[in-house]
């Protein structure tokens, strides 16, 4: 039988990692990933993601989408033309595939996220 995953009823190892050197435009901020769920097939993930302020640019694979709201602080996303979003507490936002731009955190951020990275 499948369980439903309860975020509140879990305690995963959090994931610590920074932007790479090469991507860093601002600020070398250390952000934490709890991952809640993984599907079988391992396309679909799920959890909490925190970071404090900065920003680098991210470049998403041509198959991976990610849908996250935000619980607290503030970011923008940027493309590459220049156009941003920005998300603060409530907001949610879905970067597509393929999306090439900049992740800014203005104020230290929470967000509960959903990334889809179907197979090739």
């Amino acid at each position: 039988m499948t369980a439903i995953t309860e975020f509140r009823n879990q305690l995963p190892a959090p994931e610590y990692d920074h932007p790479r050197e090469e991507r860093r435009l601002e600020g070398n901020p250390k952000r934490t990933t709890w991952n809640h769920f993984t599907n079988a097939s391992g396309e679909v993930h799920a959890g909490i993601w925190a970071c404090g302020k900065g920003s680098w640019r991210i470049a998403f694979a041509p198959n991976k989408d990610e849908y996250f709201c935000v619980l607290e602080g503030r970011c923008r996303v940027i493309d590459e033309n220049g156009h941003a979003a920005e998300a603060g507490p409530g907001d949610a936002l879905v970067i597509p595939a393929g999306f090439k731009g900049v992740f800014e955190v203005l104020e230290p951020v929470r967000k509960h996220y959903v990334i889809v990275e179907r197979q090739p």
